[in-house]
């Protein structure tokens, strides 16, 4: 059936009808129906067209005062005239009424109740889940759909790869050959301190470029989801899967960039570890803010409910005040602080086995690099896969309670 109402009248030129089949007694032949309803919403015809409209003609016509249909004036534009508010006050007639007490209501009336009526051998419909897909399958076509949505929004990927291009060009310019100079402890501090400002750049980075993204792709999952198309977590679990290629090229193309310029020590699992720990700091920062615009109602507060954890994860990461000298009360924080487990395997990856001697900042004693760290800062070479652990389950962390988020709130104004 197709519903018409006044409101499009200026729109509709034809009339649209649905072939249905009707298997009950004499309506077993396919009819053209029509339901037609007047402004407001209130019903004024439920029936067969008939050939060339004339059912429907036949009933208008009926009534008292509707002109009558012009040889080969198109009956649908015919029909919506003869029924406009504007005609049904000049006839001082109410099609609705009408409607409800002609011959035509009332069949419809004991339609209804003959289809409503099982059959003894009917089974009620039951279907074993809510969607017609699995989980996972859920998951395949959102992530299929977050892709075509990332690769035609190039303000955000490829403005991301470019900044992260040029952060690495300015970071590994400024920073130039300190991972080469272990003289003097001051050198160890620099090309520390180089490491420490790059996750802060790149991390903040990410994690504000992305809330806009996601808050717009949450709203368009609302209507989705609304419609039965796929759940909340294969959706949360696509935007998050999403962002991995993204992050590791990234990742990639900073590491060789910044690592490079600033002369590390060039072997396999010192750069390797560099990857591994620059990567998924990307990402917890990327989850991170993710996550906060996930428990937020739009990207503008997620931004301000974000930017005081970036103050504070600097502050204990470990740079600015060696976890040493953090007080008793406050040295938990240091370990509940993703930027200084990064800091942590970033300086003990490249530091923490170096035995070679350097100049303290006296002038005069010296000692083993590694003790030095270990002594300032307490990193211990043995310690960096239990970072590595710990950079993992941050992102994992962010991650989840996006998901959970996405699945839990919904700040959907109606």
């Amino acid at each position: 059936m197709n519903g018409i109402t006044q409101d499009n009248h200026d729109a509709i030129d034809a009339v649209k009808v649905a072939r249905t089949t009707m298997g009950i007694g004499c309506l077993s032949d396919p009819l053209d129906v029509l339901l037609f309803m007047k402004r407001g919403g209130e019903l004024i015809y439920a029936g067969p067209l008939g050939p060339k409209s004339c059912k429907l003609i036949e009933y208008f016509e009926a009534i008292e005062g509707v002109p009558k249909i012009r040889p080969g004036y198109n009956p649908a534009t015919w029909m919506l005239k003869v029924t406009s508010s504007v005609e049904e006050n000049l006839l001082g007639v109410d099609f609705a009424e009408i409607y409800r007490r002609s011959y035509l209501f009332q069949y419809n009336q004991v339609l209804v109740e003959r289809l409503s009526r099982s059959c003894g051998d009917s089974k009620d419909l039951n279907f074993p889940a809510k969607y017609c897909h699995s989980y996972f399958n859920q998951f395949l076509a959102c992530l299929w759909k977050q892709n075509l949505s990332y690769w035609r929004n190039p303000q955000y990927t490829a403005v991301r790869f470019f900044y992260t291009l040029i952060i690495s060009l300015m970071l590994g310019t400024i920073c130039w050959r300190f991972g080469s100079k272990r003289d003097s402890q001051q050198d160890l501090f620099n090309a520390m301190g180089a490491m420490y400002v790059a996750v802060l750049f790149i991390g903040i980075t990410n994690s504000t470029a992305v809330q806009p993204v996601v808050s717009v792709e949450r709203f368009v999952s609302y209507r989705e989801r609304a419609a039965g198309m796929y759940s909340a977590l294969p959706f949360a679990f696509a935007q998050v899967a999403i962002e991995f290629p993204y992050v590791f090229s990234q990742a990639l193309i900073y590491s060789t960039i910044f690592y490079s310029m600033a002369a590390f020590e060039w072997t396999a699992s010192k750069f390797l570890w560099y990857i591994l720990f620059m990567y998924f700091t990307m990402l917890y920062f990327t989850f991170y803010g993710m996550m906060t615009t996930a428990v937020t109602p739009n990207h503008n507060v997620a931004g301000i409910v974000a930017a005081p954890f970036y103050m504070i994860w600097n502050l204990f990461s470990g740079f600015m005040i060696p976890h040493k000298r953090i007080p008793i009360w406050w040295r938990w924080y240091y370990w509940a602080n993703p930027v200084a487990w990064t800091l942590y395997g970033l300086v003990a990856s490249q530091y923490a086995d170096d035995d070679r001697l350097v100049k303290l900042s006296d002038g005069i004693q010296s000692l083993p690099v590694n003790l030095l760290v270990k002594n300032v800062f307490g990193y211990r070479h043995d310690f960096i896969g239990v970072a590595g652990f710990m950079v993992v389950s941050f992102s994992l962390l962010f991650a989840l309670i996006f998901a959970y988020a996405i699945k839990s709130f919904n700040f959907q104004k109606r």
